[in-house]
């Protein structure tokens, strides 16, 4: 398959570096330069968990001008993402050669590369080997929530997650997104406190749901739980305790959800694909996964 070939050679002067800490500033700036919501605990989350890349142009003094992170996750798949090129060298294949480097780099750990594309992206994706797997799109709220009509869920206890409940949540999330992400969650938890929450029943964990602060707004997810009403509970309470502006990505195959938020006054930005390099059945359980962690994290 194409990804498989060697990529064409950068430009003269563009080099190739691994970021480091010393690099997050640089990374922030291209990610600022687009107006997206990273902020340097995102960056540190690929630099201590994944794998963060940069290129340099000597022209501009060694200045970082593009970059690309992988997120591997378990022993089965991995993320691509951040796959940014400052304006002045775009149109020159910089993506699209980050973007190869990505896919060798996690097969060469043996696991499959995802990604959650843009309508922008997707095209170029497709050429890469990528497959459509399912859709989903970010909801937005910038205003106050409007009235919530809906009922709570009897015998659903929505609380705040605590350090106890970390086996059991691990392992709640693990069947439910198709591998072990741990250590990312308890980052997420330290990120946004008040969103990190679970709800029981009978004694059980039915839902996880967690979040992170942003540059410009909050996220939330990933939303994990047992059906629609268990998701709407951990929601709302969650929403009106984080504040406006947030956002979360909502998979389309849970309408009713979606709808809800919609009552809530969310409205819908933009909307992603996910993606598997040369498959499209996915790893998750479609039943109960309702909201990713945001389209850099999977």
């Amino acid at each position: 398959m194409a990804p498989s070939e060697p990529p064409a050679a950068l430009p003269e002067g563009v080099h190739l570096k691994r970021l480091r800490e010393g690099d997050i500033a640089d990374a922030l700036a291209l990610s600022a330069e687009v107006g997206w919501n990273q902020v340097a605990a995102d960056w540190r989350i690929f630099l201590e968990l994944g794998e963060a890349y940069g290129l340099t142009a000597a022209s501009e003094g060694g200045r970082l001008i593009a970059s690309a992170a992988i997120l591997p996750q378990g022993d089965g798949f991995g993320w691509i993402s951040m796959v940014l090129v400052t304006a002045t060298w775009r149109r020159r294949g910089l993506a699209r050669w980050l973007l190869r480097h990505s896919i060798e780099s996690l097969r060469a750990r043996r696991v499959l590369p995802l990604l959650d594309a843009t309508p922008a992206g997707r095209p170029v994706y497709l050429t890469l080997g990528f497959e459509d797997c399912w859709s989903l799109r970010r909801l937005v709220l910038r205003h106050p929530p409007r009235t919530d009509t809906e009922a709570g869920v009897e015998g659903v206890l929505v609380r705040q997650l605590e350090a106890a409940d970390w086996p059991a949540a691990i392992a709640y999330d693990r069947a439910i997104f198709g591998a072990e992400r741990g250590a990312l969650l308890r980052r997420l938890a330290e990120r946004l406190p008040r969103a990190a929450l679970v709800a029981e029943r009978g004694g059980e964990i039915a839902g996880l749901l967690l979040g992170r602060d942003g540059r410009v707004m909050s996220q939330l997810g990933p939303l994990v739980a047992e059906d629609d009403s268990v998701a709407c509970a951990l929601l709302r309470r969650a929403v009106p305790a984080v504040g406006v502006p947030l956002a979360i990505d909502v998979a389309d195959r849970h309408a009713r959800l979606g709808e809800w938020l919609a009552s809530l006054g969310l409205t819908s930005e933009r909307p992603l694909t996910r993606m598997i390099w040369g498959r499209n059945a996915a790893f998750d359980d479609p039943r109960r996964l309702f909201a990713i962690a945001g389209p850099e994290l999977g």
